[in-house]
């Protein structure tokens, strides 16, 4: 397509740019009705089109004349080969699609083979092999979960299919029985022909994951719900560690009538079941099972006390009240829980326990991780097998009668279909969830709850119609922004790209975004401060009253010493400082957690007392990082060479002192880390001292290499006297809290 037709184009059928926003404001904002008044929709291109089909079904109780009721149930689908065919033909995901299976490595010496997206798993390459010369697949993945179209009660329900390839990046992607499967074969029925005979698109069809939760699982594979989807357990070994053989499609076939799945080629169902941490594990192994043991275990006003004293730490949920005051609980509740657990049962609970929960905590964040090896599928397995060796002590407290729980056995699956489609992230149930608020409930809202499903796919038909021309249209922009530049390039192709602004572009305010935050380039770190300190010109004093620097001028006068020798101004009571509120560090992503650059932020805040009328005020704020007091290295990869401090100042030096460019923090130490709880795992830190006195240095800021969490050692039972507020002060010994999040996680159990 070439840079002349958007002037050719204009704004597709609209006269104006102002006609088309006004437009696309009318079908994103108003109600159906509305819409229809104003605007007709066939001068909107739009994706494969809706189409309904009508199914029967036949009840088992009689009217007053004796006859059999019947329900009529719409069936509202896309063509999936259509579909297939739009996500394929997309220009949006030109530079994340993948058409042929590959093997990545760590190493160049292709010794530790790393497991990301599908394409890089076993089963694409295994089915590859199957395949003539010039073809290949397009993994059909699906995922469905029945859901309520209110938004707390009613009757009004829609079970949602949705459909996505793996070619796509994952980045880019988180009678019931005979109804159901009868709904499931209508609705995939050209996928049959397409994967048998393949379409002349770029690809043949397979379906490979299914993203559901259990009990859909046991529907979808015609078991009972105590039952294993995936293999032929019995029901008294599930909560034993073996090996059970999985169960053969064409056996089942065989045996139950017309499954959905009984004549799609290259699939394998019970292998195509997905890991759902959401619902398997955060909500059912660790909240319905672990935490109800351990609340058994210690009882419900302990534990809460305990979540009450919990540190603060940037993201990090406060549950102000505990956990028994907690109404709904959600995704993120279980995940916050997670993040303090283990630190927060440490001498609440006998060592053995402390042992199993930790094994199902690091099962839980070593399957999170986004890409995986050799190695770290062993430690998932290990971390399985340890839960298993230990577990016992759960029946001996009385706890727990037996462990044959179907979401515990369901964890001995996890390697192999890790090791098949790729990691967890790319099916995750979680992105289902999401698209329930987007695709289902918003589209019956805009209905008028009457046959609303005639209207709930008009509407999401209007809706792709929108975001197409908008999507367009922006690459129309892009297309004649890009030729433009180009053009200038060529006439001014002898300018330096290197300028001073550079830097300067790289600062931007304490309360900017996170979209805002300056790229990382390569592997730098960059340590960014606000344009403006919050606090210019801030006395001795007030550092000392406001922030607890009691020892801020001792410690000034040494590292002037060591880092500026030829200075002879010796700092006093008069000198004044501006400061800062905090520091943010900005750093390349670890592919093993995510894909987008780490923005951490180091807070140095005072108490604010509550301002007149309602104005709250806010505790003080002085975080816990990791200092490199070893090595050089602005790149945290282990815990070598790291010690925890607490930042209490962030400032840079007033003129007098010369022109020192760089920012500097006055933190106290810790002492370097003790060997690790043998059965928290949990490394032990304490406050380093001189003479009763806290050990104070200033530093470079630079030295600060990522944030970190302390949880206090608190005992058989916790001081009354802590609170989230003031627990830093008052205990003197602590826990480094590995789980405050995977990136943390990774540092410590990955080396």
């Amino acid at each position: 397509m070439t840079t002349q037709q958007p002037q050719k184009l204009g704004w597709l059928t609209f006269v104006t740019r102002e006609e088309w926003e006004l437009a696309e404001w009318l079908i994103r904002s108003l109600r159906q009705t509305r819409t229809d008044e104003f605007l007709k929709l066939p001068i909107l291109p739009h994706g494969p089109a809706w189409s309904c089909k009508k199914v029967s079904i036949q009840g088992n109780q009689t009217n007053e004349n004796g006859q059999l009721l019947h329900e009529d149930v719409e069936l509202w689908a896309r063509d999936p080969v259509e579909c297939i065919r739009d996500l394929i033909g997309n220009p949006l995901f030109k530079e994340h699609m993948v058409y042929a299976p590959a093997q990545a490595y760590a190493d160049h010496e292709g010794l530790h083979r790393v497991i990301d997206d599908m394409w890089t798993a076993d089963w694409w390459c295994d089915k590859q092999k199957q395949l003539p010369k010039g073809a290949t697949i397009a993994p059909v993945i699906l995922a469905s979960d029945k859901t309520c179209l209110l938004q707390f009660q009613g009757d009004k329900s829609a079970w949602p299919v949705y459909l996505s390839i793996g070619n796509i990046a994952k980045e880019k992607q988180r009678e019931i029985y005979r109804l159901f499967h009868h709904c499931m074969s209508l609705l995939l029925q050209p996928l049959i022909a397409a994967g048998q005979d393949g379409v002349e698109m770029v690809c043949t069809d397979s379906m490979v994951p299914y993203m559901v939760d259990f009990p859909e699982q046991c529907l979808v594979a015609c078991c009972k719900e105590n039952c294993c989807p995936k293999c032929l357990v019995t029901a008294d070994e599930r909560g034993d560690p073996l090996s059970s053989p999985m169960r053969d499609p064409q056996l089942i076939k065989e045996i139950l009538e017309n499954p959905f799945w009984a004549n799609l080629p290259h699939t394998d169902i019970f292998l195509a079941f997905t890991p759902d941490l959401l619902h398997k594990f955060h909500k059912g192994i660790f909240k319905d099972h672990l935490v109800k043991w351990c609340l058994e275990i210690v009882g419900e006003a302990k534990i809460d006390a305990r979540f009450k004293a919990i540190l603060d730490f940037p993201g990090l949920r406060h549950f102000k009240k505990g956990i028994s005051a907690v109404k709904q609980w959600m995704g993120t509740e279980h995940k916050q829980m997670q993040h303090v657990f283990m630190g927060l049962l440490a001498s609440a609970v006998p060592s053995q326990v402390l042992v199993v929960a930790r094994a199902i905590l690091e099962f839980s964040y070593f399957a999170q991780l986004r890409t995986h090896t050799f190695d770290t599928l062993q430690f998932l397995e290990n971390a399985l097998a340890v839960f298993h060796a230990n577990k016992d002590i759960l029946h001996e407290l009385e706890v727990r009668e037996h462990f044959n729980i179907p979401k515990l056995h369901q964890l001995s699956h996890y390697v192999q279909s890790i090791s098949l489609y790729g990691t967890t992230d790319g099916f995750n149930t979680e992105l289902p969830e999401c698209l329930h608020i987007n695709f289902a409930k918003e589209a019956y809202r805009a209905s008028n709850k009457w046959d609303y499903e005639e209207q709930m796919a008009l509407w999401l038909q209007r809706q792709e119609a929108v975001f197409l021309c908008s999507s367009y249209l922006e690459w129309l922009s892009v297309q004649s922004q890009s030729a433009t530049i180009a053009g200038h390039a060529d006439h001014d192709h002898n300018i330096d790209s290197g300028s001073d602004s550079e830097m300067e572009d790289l600062q931007f305010e304490s309360h900017a975004a996170p979209a805002k935050a300056p790229p990382v380039i390569g592997q730098c770190v960059l340590h960014v401060l606000a344009n403006t300190p919050a606090h210019p010109q801030t006395s001795i004093q007030q550092l000392i009253t406001a922030h607890g620097a009691v020892s801020f001028l001792p410690a000034l006068k040494l590292f002037l010493h060591k880092h500026m020798p030829k200075n002879r101004i010796v700092p006093g009571p008069q000198d004044r400082f501006d400061v800062f509120r905090q520091v943010v560090i900005v750093a390349p992503p670890d592919p093993r957690v995510g894909e987008s650059p780490w923005r951490w932020r180091i807070r140095a805040t005072p108490k604010v007392s509550p301002g007149p009328g309602q104005k709250p005020g806010s505790p003080a704020k002085f975080n816990m990082a990791l200092i490199n007091n070893g090595a050089w290295t602005t790149n945290l990869q282990t815990l070598d060479g790291a010690q925890v401090a607490q930042v209490h100042v962030i400032f840079t030096l007033p003129h007098q002192f010369g022109t020192y460019s760089q920012a500097l923090a006055y933190i106290e130490w810790f002492m370097p880390f003790r060997e690790p709880d043998p059965f928290s795992g949990l490394l032990q830190v304490s406050r380093l001292t001189r003479r009763l006195h806290r050990n104070a240095a200033v530093i470079h800021v630079d030295k600060i290499l990522h944030p970190c969490h302390l949880i206090p050692r608190i005992g058989q039972s916790i001081n009354p006297r802590w609170t989230s507020a003031n627990a830093y002060e008052l205990a003197t010994d602590f826990y480094l809290n590995t789980f405050i999040d995977l990136d943390t996680f990774c540092i410590s159990a990955i080396t």
